[in-house]
């Protein structure tokens, strides 16, 4: 990888780059990084495209590289505080050792970026935002930092591999990591793996019972430790029918939870309220970035809300198709993908505030008319907890 002025050039890789590659992955940029989209089939490689890494979530366990994700360190005395005055959510909401989702938004309340926020200490906060925006994050951030807080942009000093499925627990504890069984959703513990120290959070992005490891990407006797912990997760897989898993397959469990992706269904252009994760911002607190601009957009009303959509014919829909009712415009997809679990069309969109579930709509499929319903996300049952 080439240097130029110290900032990488061409896509970065992963610390498991190697892994992916010897297993025939299909590899594509994701936010700057080269990452695997899908396995091929074949019981030497562990998987077997986005379908059977789907339903090996669903139904078991699957192992995910999603060390692209950024990783930013806030440290001082007042870190908490600090990040309140910048961030949507309330850290003091939550304990220590627990995490929260939140967002950095600009001054009119369009989202920079959304993130999950480790809250280690009242003097430490480990923020995860998405790949394409650390950069952006920790320059926003680092901007606004008074004396005394540090800001480290961690993007390379760590790996992050998230594990998924009702069989999770059993995966992790077949390779040493027994997840105490008082771990509660969204709350993190650190843990000893061959001599050094990761972070297991109950966290995940697929609406399956999960945890993501934040690990060192060395070892303190420079070994290659996130390398040893995939490793080791990859050679226990087969014991509970088990797959890695790509991207691909990431999307398609994500759309179905109706989750939100950065981009899709967020962005600068694209409000908490409006995307339907208005949770997630405190109008409690007096300040934060954007606070004020979304104060007034909740009194007046969103002049667009986020929908899920539902086939009901065998039309797939693609991010960007428009949506009608009655020959009109009434929104756009932001998200839309077969559904492996229904085995029908499924899309996340923007439309008019007005449009109700249950309402019908369709969407121009290159040229053919799909016939969509509105309904309730997600489109299959959550068991994070």
């Amino acid at each position: 990888m080439v240097e130029d002025g110290g900032h990488p050039v061409g896509p970065q890789l992963s610390p498991l780059h190697d892994f992916h590659v010897a297993r025939g992955a299909k590899m594509a940029d994701f936010g700057g990084w080269l990452m695997p989209i899908e396995y091929p089939q074949g019981s030497e490689t562990l998987a077997g495209g986005v379908l059977a890494e789907h339903a090996a979530v669903r139904e078991h366990v699957g192992i995910f590289d999603v060390s692209h994700l950024g990783k930013i360190s806030v440290r001082g005395d007042g870190a908490i505080t600090f990040l309140n005055s910048i961030l949507t959510n309330d850290l003091e909401s939550i304990s220590d050792s627990e995490a929260q989702y939140t967002m950095l938004c600009d001054e009119s309340g369009g989202v920079i970026d959304d993130m999950i926020a480790y809250r280690i200490s009242t003097s430490e906060v480990f923020l995860i935002p998405n790949a394409s925006n650390c950069g952006n994050v920790h320059e926003v951030i680092a901007s606004r930092a008074p004396d005394g807080i540090q800001i480290e942009n961690c993007h390379h000093d760590f790996g992050i591999i998230a594990v998924q499925g009702p069989k999770s627990r059993e995966l992790l504890a077949a390779i040493g990591l027994d997840v105490p069984s008082t771990l509660g959703y969204m709350s993190f513990r650190r843990m000893p793996f061959k001599g050094s120290e990761i972070i297991l959070c109950r966290t995940g992005y697929t609406g399956e019972l999960g945890f993501e490891l934040v690990v060192p990407v060395t070892s303190a006797d420079g070994q290659s430790l996130t390398a040893a912990v995939w490793d080791s997760l990859a050679q226990a897989l087969p014991k509970f029918a088990g797959l890695v898993a790509g991207l691909g397959a990431r999307d398609t469990l994500r759309t179905e939870m109706g989750y939100a992706l950065h981009g899709h269904e967020l962005s600068l252009e694209i409000n908490p309220l409006e995307a339907g994760v208005g949770w997630a911002i405190s109008l409690a607190k007096p300040s934060w970035l954007g606070r004020d601009a979304l104060q007034k957009i909740k009194e007046r009303g969103v002049e667009r809300k986020a929908v899920a959509l539902l086939a009901k014919d065998r039309t797939i829909p693609r991010a960007g198709m428009p949506v009608t009712l009655d020959g009109v415009v009434v929104g756009v997809v932001t998200s839309g993908t077969f559904s492996p679990s229904i085995k029908k069309g499924i899309a996340l969109a923007l439309v008019r505030p007005d449009i109700v579930k249950g309402t019908s709509l369709t969407i121009d499929v290159r040229g053919r008319i799909g016939e969509y319903e509105v309904v309730r996300a997600p489109f299959v049952p959550s068991h994070v907890r």
